[in-house]
């Protein structure tokens, strides 16, 4: 499996965001010592991509009620096997949105880092065991008069007004993507 696109994915966001080296380096040691981690089979844990989405005018932002989390969170997901970690982040914002036309927005020079890394546990559910989902997120902006679609890992689907996001949620890594998204940084 070619890790190569996720480690200049990783190089990319530790030059962008060196206050955040040793996430980087977290991430970096996690992606080498599993060859397999872009499968949902690695049982440790996994890479996942998400999506920090703003409507075309910039002021909201998309948020999905998770099904199994039960806690309002970006659009995102496995990238079950695909090295090309932002495409696998678009995909999963088509699916679990229902609209089609997005587009990165560029705040770097390709490839376009994330803007964001995180680690957190998925609890244990059913047969599987609790893991980690090493989770890559990037900066998407949505073309107006879309209609959304409910999917099926999803309750409800929410454009929170930015300035009301935390009456959505108080989850820090979700603040953390706003708060990065308003500071984002010109990056070479």
């Amino acid at each position: 499996m070619d890790r190569r696109p996720l480690r200049r994915l990783l190089q990319r966001y530790e030059r962008c965001w060196p206050e955040e080296r040793d996430l980087a380096a977290r991430f970096m040691k996690f992606v080498d010592d599993h060859p397999d981690c872009l499968l949902r089979t690695c049982a440790p844990g996994h890479v996942t991509a998400s999506a920090w989405i703003l409507d075309a005018s910039g002021s909201r932002a998309l948020l999905t009620h998770h099904k199994k989390l039960g806690k309002w969170l970006q659009l995102g997901g496995h990238v079950d096997g695909d090295p090309d970690v932002a495409a696998a982040c678009l995909r999963e914002a088509q699916e679990e949105s229902g609209m089609q036309d997005f587009s990165f927005v560029s705040w770097s020079t390709a490839p376009q880092p994330p803007i964001d890394l995180d680690v957190h546990e998925i609890p244990a559910r059913r047969e599987e065991p609790a893991h980690l989902h090493w989770d890559l997120r990037f900066l998407l902006q949505a073309a107006p008069g879309q209609t959304l679609t409910v999917s099926d890992e999803s309750n409800e689907l929410a454009w929170a007004p930015l300035a009301a996001l935390g009456a959505y949620t108080q989850e820090e890594s979700v603040l953390r993507m706003h708060r990065k998204a308003q500071e984002v940084r010109s990056c070479p």
